[in-house]
């Protein structure tokens, strides 16, 4: 007896080290558990400046911009020649006078160095192109940050939109269960039928599915959200801070509040700019075009040595091609098409800003106004509507028809609020990306 009451207390003592050593893994495990972390709009803005895939291809525009200006003030490389000529192999000696070194040898040897020089304007063309060039690359990756902040804070509220949407779902499964609970007890005491019972977990039920495809929606958008601002695993667990009352709030801008007349005079905006930047590339292409009418001359400076009779010699000849069959007539024709195109794509882009900023205005305007309603008649007149015929129900003053339609429109109400507000911080954000105001900083802040 004492020896299985001895096996018995190690195998007690056994089982308390086991339950704390797993106690303690747990700990640990939920000590090391990652946390989610927080995302405002102005993080969110800022993280896509850095690390947006499109971003930083638009970067390397500009650094391959760079570099052609680089190139366009660089001049043309001399050009060094060597030969030697008048070697004998019949048998005849090459030795002078003057020895039979190979230096003192019969041996006509040239050395030439030539430069070619450039005219016309040339040069001053092309460094015009590139620095035109870069202007341009510049002003594409300036309107690219714009875009993207639009796009960030679109995909910011479409991922705080599915997460009302859940919410509201949620919520409205938390009350039919307990319409649900209220109507077992009713039928418990005979007041209503168990169909009606059966009805109320039927709506809760389904509810509940919609609720589930709501929160897969919603990871979904924030996994959305994660790609632009460059994730490299995007999971999707993002807590986004900021409400869709918040968002529907945030001013498009100062220049919101100006009056049409003086919006007519389009702000100048990343993409006009790089459009006269394309019209100045343009038309320096065609004057460096024009210039290629003139032939370049390549100055040479020869020394010859071709001892005993000519030992040293020095020359000087100037070389160009003559433009007798070709006098860049295709090539000038070309760019100056290019220039017409370029012309008229910068007056489009002028007029598609105008254009930007009038529908961009009506739609905030229309949008404001259709979240204030929502906001401040809609939606509470339909929680009362909810309310009141809840507690009739529960009275037995409303029929189970009343109650799940009540329950149904304030759904719809409420969804239809976060969709407003929705549209209506969309539309701030369209606003704010047309008129690109100064207080709009595309650059990330340290």
């Amino acid at each position: 007896m004492a020896f299985i009451r001895s096996i018995n207390n190690w195998v007690l003592l056994g089982a308390i080290l086991t339950g704390l050593s797993l106690a303690t893994a747990d700990n640990q495990a939920a000590a090391v558990e990652p946390v989610a972390p927080t995302l405002s709009v102005a993080d969110a803005r800022r993280a896509a400046f850095l690390n947006n895939w499109d971003l930083l291809a638009a970067k390397s525009d500009v650094d391959i911009a760079t570099a052609q200006r680089l190139v366009a003030r660089e001049f043309p490389n001399p050009t060094l020649s060597l030969g030697t000529s008048k070697i004998s192999f019949d048998g005849h000696p090459n030795g002078t006078s003057q020895g039979n070194g190979l230096w003192e040898r019969s041996y006509d040897t040239v050395t030439a160095i030539g430069q070619l020089i450039e005219i016309g304007g040339k040069r001053a063309a092309r460094k015009v192109a590139a620095a035109a060039g870069l202007r341009g690359a510049e002003a594409r990756l300036a309107d690219a940050r714009r875009l993207l902040d639009q796009a960030v804070t679109q995909a910011y509220v479409a991922a705080v939109l599915a997460e009302r949407n859940e919410q509201v779902l949620a919520d409205s499964v938390a009350s039919l269960r307990q319409e649900a609970n209220i109507a077992a007890a009713r039928q418990h005491a005979g007041d209503i039928s168990t169909a009606d019972q059966s009805q109320i977990e039927i709506a809760a039920a389904r509810l509940e599915l919609d609720a589930r495809d709501a929160e897969a929606a919603a990871r979904a958008a924030r996994v959305q959200l994660e790609i632009l601002l460059g994730e490299r695993k995007p999971q999707g667990h993002t807590q986004l801070t900021e409400t869709l009352e918040q968002l529907s709030e945030a001013s498009p801008g100062q220049r919101a509040t100006a009056a049409p007349s003086e919006l007519m005079a389009p702000p100048q905006r990343a993409d006009l700019t790089a459009a006269e930047a394309a019209r100045t590339k343009a038309e320096a292409d065609l004057r460096l075009q024009k210039a290629q009418r003139v032939p370049d001359p390549t100055v040479s400076f020869q020394y010859e040595h071709e001892p005993p009779d000519l030992p040293n010699t020095v020359g000087l000849m100037v070389s160009f091609p003559l433009p007798l069959w070709n006098r860049n007539r295709g090539n000038i024709t070309a760019a100056e098409a290019v220039v017409r195109q370029a012309a008229t794509q910068a007056e489009k882009v002028r007029a598609q800003i105008i254009a930007d900023i009038v529908t961009a205005r009506v739609a905030f305007d229309a949008a404001q106004a259709r979240w204030r309603r929502y906001r401040e008649e809609l939606q509470p007149k339909s929680g009362k509507v909810r309310e009141s015929v809840a507690f009739a129900y529960q009275k037995g003053g409303a029929s189970l028809l009343d109650l799940l339609t009540a329950q149904r429109t304030d759904n719809e109400v409420r969804l239809a609020t976060a969709q407003a507000a929705a549209a209506a911080a969309n539309a701030a954000a369209a606003l704010r990306a047309a008129l690109n105001p100064p207080d709009n900083s595309n650059s990330p802040k340290p």
